[in-house]
């Protein structure tokens, strides 16, 4: 019957999200009086949509093997709906959305993973030094196959994020697939609040290069950052951005503002959104030293747009691998049942126009990732590091 229970559950959200996608989202919410609904030809190809899914919800009503609850294929198909759209557009139940409206914003308790949708799972994106994730040796890449027992192929990205937040001592519990490994991983974590790393920092090449590794972007980090690079004057920066998945988009622009003091350093447009150009202050350029970013998967959101800007410049090397691929703004808009919706309303464009979160940032100078087989030897070394300083020893100041 378990078995059983969960093909009826995978059937039933595939099925919605086929029908549902089929209606359009603009349409759609137009129903709703959220973007209004444009008349002619497309509303009237809307209205046959809705009575396509009326069809076949019907022949679901009358004809399925069991009698079906209406209420969760609706559910099913409203977060299909939403998903096919991107990754961070999430449809909310009336519980779920009150549960995110009441969740703390302080002492919130989690594992140290920051986590998105790729091929309709939770992925890790990337992981924080020294948190019980790190001590459980998750890695990004690593797939969230299920919370507890349910499948995150059926929850929303943010119904996911709020399952890994809870009580300090409190315990997740995750079944992971490792690309490294052949079977999946149970494993139970207890969450705790986790205190971000300190900026790390270090001197290369007889002090010619200034090391910096921040773990996230915020305003006061990018503060400390500036500080380092006005007290090291001249020296050429080689800025470690893998790993770096959380932070404020304008920090990520302010950051790549200290390289650049001139031209665009990104955009940011949506079919309803203001079109925004963001230009560089010369009043917060700080050097114009030598400067290499060193990026991977891992490397997400505002990291990414200061990759973005210094490649688009062409103020620096981007070095190592293709990043995740994370770059919106996302509005909540509250429906009259109690349930809301997420949804992605602008993107972030490189300085060449390139979507972020549709093409990621593909390094100037890409490197070979280690092998990431269960039995392969652990590597030795770093090559992204090491290509990064060896491409700024040949620089001149």
């Amino acid at each position: 019957m378990v078995c059983v229970s969960r093909f009826i559950q995978r059937l039933i959200f595939v099925l919605g999200t086929a029908v549902f996608a089929a209606l359009g989202l603009g349409l759609v919410l137009g129903e709703f009086g959220w973007f209004g609904v444009h008349a002619g030809g497309e509303q009237e190809g809307a209205y046959r949509q809705i009575g396509v899914y009326q069809q076949v919800l019907r022949r679901i009503q009358s004809d399925y093997v069991t009698d079906p609850s209406i209420d969760k294929v609706t559910v099913g198909a409203l977060h299909g709906l939403l998903e096919s759209l991107d990754a961070d557009s999430s449809y909310l139940t009336p519980s779920e959305y009150k549960i995110f409206k009441d969740r703390p914003v302080t002492d919130v308790a989690q594992i140290g993973i920051t986590v998105s949708k790729r091929f309709g799972y939770a992925t890790v994106v990337s992981v924080l030094p020294g948190s019980p994730a790190d001590h459980e040796h998750i890695a990004d890449g690593d797939v969230i196959e299920s919370i507890g027992d349910q499948s995150t192929r059926e929850m929303s990205l943010a119904v996911i994020r709020l399952m890994m937040e809870g009580k300090p001592g409190s315990t997740l519990n995750l079944t992971l697939v490792r690309p490294r490994k052949s079977e999946p991983d149970k494993l139970a974590i207890a969450r705790t609040v986790v205190a971000d790393p300190p900026l790390g920092e270090q001197q290369y090449q007889n002090d010619t290069i200034l090391y910096l590794k921040p773990s996230e972007l915020t305003k006061a980090r990018v503060d400390e950052m500036a500080a380092k690079i006005k007290g090291e004057k001249g020296r050429k920066v080689l800025l470690d951005l893998r790993d770096v998945s959380t932070g404020d988009a304008d920090q990520g622009l302010r950051l790549a503002n200290f390289f650049i003091n001139q031209g665009t350093l990104g955009m940011l447009e949506g079919q309803k959104y203001p079109r925004q150009t963001f230009a560089a202050d010369p009043a917060v350029y700080l050097t114009s030293a030598p400067v290499a970013v060193l990026v991977n998967r891992g490397t997400y959101g505002a990291a990414e747009l200061t990759a973005a800007a210094i490649e688009g410049a062409k103020r620096g090397d981007v070095v190592g691998e293709r990043t995740f691929g994370e770059g919106s703004v996302q509005k909540t808009i509250e429906i009259p049942d109690g349930s809301a919706v997420m949804l992605t309303v602008a993107k972030f464009e490189s300085p060449s126009g390139n979507k972020i979160q549709d093409n990621a940032v593909n390094p100037t100078v890409a490197v070979a990732q280690p092998n990431e087989d269960e039995f392969a030897p652990a590597p030795k070394g770093d090559e992204t590091l090491d290509k990064g300083l060896e491409l700024l020893k040949a620089k001149t100041s």
